[in-house]
């Protein structure tokens, strides 16, 4: 049987552990993800926006 990965927050967490959980899904470092984040947050807030529907939506560890 395959087990799949699920996107889930991890303990890594700054604000709401979103920024950690995407890190952990797709196996590379947080802080290139929160760099992500703010580069599109000053590209119209489309990052912060991304980031407060992330933080509803991906569940607790």
């Amino acid at each position: 049987m395959r087990s799949y990965k699920r996107l889930r927050k991890t303990d890594d967490r700054m604000i709401f552990g979103v920024c950690g959980a995407l890190a952990d899904y797709f196996e590379t470092d947080p802080t290139l993800i929160r760099i992500l984040f703010v580069i599109l947050f000053f590209m119209g807030l489309i990052g912060l926006l991304f980031y407060i529907i992330l933080a509803i939506v991906i569940p607790p560890r």
